[in-house]
């Protein structure tokens, strides 16, 4: 791949942002994120997803015009109405309001209904932590997921996160993020092994005769994919959607398009956590230094190679990516540039 610095990944994606529509702060803002999950190396969901955003945003599934509104508050719950505009921006704006929620009431919720893809799931959490707050969200999706015992997709890959907030010794951020499908593998993971020729690192979905399988080929034939836990991921990926779908009153999974440049409509859930009132961070620190340090000390599989913690990797492909330049596939990134 080739590199790029990350000022010049976020000019062009400004560009491309102002070509759609977008303007002022609200372009800025979505270059950025688009951009940082290129910098953290989940590059499925960032510069590489640009040119489907380009084909949802012309083909009328994504409004670049719409803003959230708020249609319902009891509390510290509230009920959103993204009006499918972009679904970074939308997700951002609401995991923002569900911290200035919990600035008030210890718990602050956002249920986000007709909304669009939100494009890395562990932004919304990383965004949570830095702000000192304990943050959970999730999002329906199309139905791209075979219920377990079943061959056909009724069920979302419906993706959650959780984050906790932590500083290391030092006083810099090392917040614990974990992000994850319901799926072993995000299709776009798939495609991404399917493109180098590699095998998946194990079983990640079955083939058209039904056998459980490493081959992304094979699953992207088959469109089998693998829920985690086998039945408990099915269950789980089903109990998220109807969460999403009936707090936020917006639409469930077997609602949803199918067409993945079609996919709008998807509902979300966003939880923070306030923990200042009722904990100090002395303790709070206490108690994730003692969990990460038990992960630490596990014997490793392989000599050298410790266990690490959700999110320890991003931080190291962050501080790589900004010293060496950002990887970008060279295709996208001359289809991108060429059209400034």
């Amino acid at each position: 791949m080739l590199r790029v610095p990350f000022a010049d990944l976020y000019a062009a994606l400004h560009r491309g942002m102002l070509a759609l529509g977008l303007t002022g702060e609200r372009a800025e803002l979505c270059a950025r994120l688009f951009a940082e999950t290129t910098r953290d190396g989940v590059y499925t969901h960032g510069l590489n997803r640009f040119p489907r955003f380009t084909s949802m945003v012309n083909n009328g599934s994504v409004d670049v015009h719409a803003q959230p509104e708020r249609i319902a508050r009891i509390g510290g719950l509230e009920r959103w109405d993204a009006h499918l505009g972009p679904g970074n921006l939308a997700a951002y704006a609401s995991m923002n309001r569900a911290i200035e929620l919990s600035r008030q009431h210890g718990l602050g919720a956002v249920a986000l209904a007709n909304t669009t893809h939100w494009m890395r799931a562990g932004t919304y959490g990383w965004l949570a932590a830095e702000a000192g707050v304990f943050g959970i969200c999730w999002t329906n999706t199309m139905p791209n997921l075979p219920p377990w015992g079943a061959t056909t997709a009724a069920l979302g890959n419906n993706p959650i996160v959780l984050a906790v907030p932590r500083l290391n010794d030092n006083g810099e951020p090392a917040h614990i993020v974990l992000d994850v499908a319901m799926s072993q593998f995000s299709y776009g993971a798939i495609d991404s092994y399917r493109k180098r020729g590699e095998l998946l690192p194990v079983d990640g979905g079955f083939d058209t005769a039904g056998n459980l399988t490493r081959d992304p080929e094979a699953i992207h034939a088959s469109q089998r994919a693998l829920p985690i836990g086998y039945w408990k991921g099915s269950g789980l990926s089903m109990t998220l959607d109807l969460f999403a779908a009936m707090l936020s009153g917006g639409q469930a999974t077997n609602q949803i398009p199918r067409d993945p440049t079609r996919e709008s409509g998807v509902s979300q859930f966003f939880l923070a956590i306030d923990p200042s009132s009722f904990a100090s961070s002395t303790e709070l620190k206490r108690i994730a230094d003692g969990v990460l340090a038990s992960v630490h000390d596990a014997t490793p599989v392989e000599p050298g190679k410790p266990a690490r913690y959700p999110g320890e990797q991003t931080l190291l492909i962050r501080e790589e990516n900004m010293r060496l330049g950002v990887p970008v596939d060279p295709d996208i990134w001359h289809q991108l540039t060429v059209s400034d």
